[in-house]
């Protein structure tokens, strides 16, 4: 039996020329926002630096170990701080750091240009490290609980934040620092859901009229979760995988 359900709105609908036309005229600001995203990374080159302790501790799978060992003897790290609600369940943590976290998986791209990538929680050890395992994850996994504040000076240190350093021997200098929207940059899901015609589907989005938008609006407040736990935890869960991060 056929749906007759009325479905979301759509575009018009063109021939292939006009199509095109539309499109070459949408390309040339795709190629301008592209050209002004290198001088922004030029820039972001050129940023001074500020020297960090490097002897400030996070615990690792072996106990305490130094910022400077993080970065596992390569020249530069990049340090995802991800947040922790302390004695709560696997279902009640950070939906937004389990989305960008999930997403990077390759790690031998970084490596090969001599840096690291590693996960600076904010929580205790052992049950952030169990939830790493149970999101199949592996990459390096560090606590840094007692001293995130020291690490995200003058920064409220509870949300999410990613951090550049490089190293020049023993001492450590912090080149980079963003947070917010400046993380979806760990998220090829929002560059790929953005090339759709319906985008993201958030209530935010500046859309046609009809265009399905249930996500994060004041029906669905929820960006990155679905039935009381964050997305990624549904294929963990139906794979078997506890979530007991006791």
């Amino acid at each position: 039996m056929n749906d007759q359900r009325p479905g979301p709105a759509l575009p018009p609908v063109v021939d292939r020329r006009a199509w095109q036309e539309a499109r070459d005229a949408l390309l040339a600001r795709e190629k301008a926002h592209t050209r002004e995203g290198d001088a922004i990374a030029a820039a972001r080159r050129r940023l001074p630096m500020v020297e960090v302790d490097a002897t400030i501790e996070a615990i690792g799978p072996d106990g305490p170990v130094t910022l400077l060992d993080v970065f596992e003897g390569r020249r530069q790290l990049i340090a995802y701080f991800h947040a922790w609600w302390p004695g709560r369940p696997a279902a009640e943590q950070c939906e937004g750091c389990t989305f960008f976290n999930c997403q990077v998986r390759e790690l031998s791209y970084i490596h090969s240009r001599d840096a690291t990538y590693a996960v600076l929680c904010k929580g205790p050890y052992e049950p952030s490290v169990r939830y790493r395992d149970f999101l199949g994850l592996d990459m390096p996994w560090y606590s840094v609980e007692r001293t995130a504040p020291q690490l995200l000076e003058g920064r409220d240190w509870q949300r999410h934040h990613l951090v550049c350093y490089v190293r020049e021997g023993d001492r450590v200098f912090e080149t980079y620092y963003t947070g917010g929207r400046g993380v979806e940059i760990m998220a090829p899901t929002h560059g790929l859901l953005d090339m759709t015609v319906y985008g993201r589907q958030e209530a935010w989005e500046d859309s046609p009229d009809g265009w399905p938008q249930p996500w994060y609006s004041a029906e669905n407040p929820e960006e990155w979760r679905s039935d009381g736990r964050p997305i990624a935890h549904w294929s963990r869960i139906a794979a078997g995988r506890s979530d007991d991060l006791t």
